[in-house]
């Protein structure tokens, strides 16, 4: 399988010995694995590229491993698989209250890893198409890529631009639609595909505010052209990213 369709696991552990376990036996069966050992390079890790699923040991030295996982909640929709010691029925308990999918408990057997990081996934991949959502992970475009499951703009050099909800549900809705012309209320709707939450109607608005974080020129746009008397369109190559 090409490694740009192989689902990505980031594994975040100290253990070098458990990373490089998981590591063997996910890539043998026909994952992406990348490993890091702290917070500081669990964001760097997120910022490089796509991630499918975060394995997070809770008991990193020197670090809380529920506040990471606070942070990935309030950053996005990742699914997160914890790993705790079998005693630790409370950070269990805390952990999945806090938004994690599931939990393992140290030590663990690969094969178990294996089929329960199987299960999460196929349920993430249900719960997008019951939502009528693309099965993709991120679009990308020159100059820039949409993770959907972190729900970050990064720019080629590595830049991460910051978007509202509004603009990142927006952009996403723009980038679903291929090249094709779609009306203000077409947006709308589609912008419910992203988040519950529908953003502010005032779609123009939300249009030049993303244009000048995208656009060379917000003035003379290349990437959302306006269709006048008809709605908008992305002027640029979309790829999908599966």
């Amino acid at each position: 399988m090409s490694t740009s369709l192989q689902p990505h696991i980031l594994v975040v552990d100290d253990d070098r010995s458990l990373r490089e376990l998981v590591a063997d036996y996910l890539g043998g069966n026909d994952y992406r694995v990348s490993s890091v050992a702290s917070g500081a390079e669990l964001g760097a890790a997120l910022a490089r590229g796509v991630v499918d699923l975060v394995l997070l040991d809770l008991r990193l030295r020197g670090e809380d491993g529920m506040q990471l996982l606070r942070q990935l909640r309030a950053q996005s929709q990742l699914p997160v698989i914890i790993l705790t010691g079998r005693t630790e029925e409370a950070d269990r308990v805390m952990g999945l209250e806090l938004g994690a999918d599931d939990y393992l408990t140290k030590p663990f057997s690969p094969r178990e890893l294996l089929a329960r990081i199987r299960t999460v996934l196929r349920r993430v991949q249900a719960g997008h198409e019951a939502h009528g959502a693309p099965a993709c992970r991120a679009y990308r475009m020159p100059g820039w890529e949409l993770n959907l499951r972190t729900r970050r703009l990064t720019a080629t050099d590595g830049r991460e631009v910051p978007l509202s909800n509004g603009e990142f549900n927006l952009l996403a809705a723009l980038l679903s639609t291929g090249n094709r012309i779609v009306s203000r209320d077409q947006l709308l709707e589609l912008s419910r595909r992203y988040d519950n939450e529908v953003y502010d109607r005032a779609i123009d608005v939300q249009i030049l505010r993303l244009r000048r974080k995208i656009e060379a020129r917000p003035s003379e746009p290349q990437i959302i052209i306006t269709e006048r008397g008809l709605g908008y369109r992305i002027g640029v190559p979309v790829e999908a990213v599966y």
